[in-house]
């Protein structure tokens, strides 16, 4: 298990000016946009507005804080807030983004399509899948996680990491888990 602390990340601003990322994780290490498999972000939203295009790019987007109404073409807008199930889409589709109240904060997870698929979901008790390639916690709270090292203390915004072999314990605690995989090749 490694502990991805926030104030370790880099805030970059967006090129319209309507946010800030912040980059968790990305595989492979150092990966630009153009060429990584998956990559994990945190986007501090300031104005509403389009979303950049990402041709052969899946995508997972949970609210860490604020509420946004998501327009993805083709379907009905999402209602998006903390309380409410993370939403997918494909990153080549035309997706925009309205705030509702203030400012706004969402986890977002992209995947390159056919290499790699992710899953993101509300937990309360971590459970770390045997066939993912990797898996990240993300607290809503100040939490205690522990491990065969002993207790952690994690701060609102910083994230879990978990390999294989891994046994934490992070229960009682409300958290996003996101686990990616390898898509599974017809047999």
């Amino acid at each position: 298990m490694r502990i991805l602390r926030a104030s370790d990340r880099i805030a970059t601003p967006w090129k319209n000016g309507g946010g800030v990322t912040t980059e968790v994780a990305v595989f492979p290490a150092g990966a630009g946009f153009d060429d990584f498999g998956w990559r994990v972000s945190i986007a501090q939203i300031t104005r509403g507005g389009p979303f950049s295009i990402f041709p052969g790019i899946d995508r997972e987007l949970g609210m860490l804080d604020g509420r946004v109404s998501l327009k993805i073409a083709g379907r009905d807008a999402i209602d998006l807030s903390p309380g409410s199930e993370p939403a997918r889409f494909p990153g080549d589709v035309a997706t925009s983004a309205v705030l509702v109240g203030g400012s706004a904060t969402d986890l977002n997870v992209m995947t390159r399509r056919g290499m790699f698929a992710s899953r993101m979901t509300r937990q309360r008790r971590i459970a770390v899948e045997a066939e993912a390639v990797a898996v990240f916690a993300f607290p809503l709270e100040a939490i205690t996680a522990r491990d065969k090292g002993g207790a952690i203390a994690l701060s609102r915004g910083d994230a879990l990491f978990f390999s294989a072999g891994d046994s934490p314990v992070l229960q009682d605690a409300d958290f996003y888990q996101i686990a990616i995989f390898r898509p599974e090749k017809p047999g």
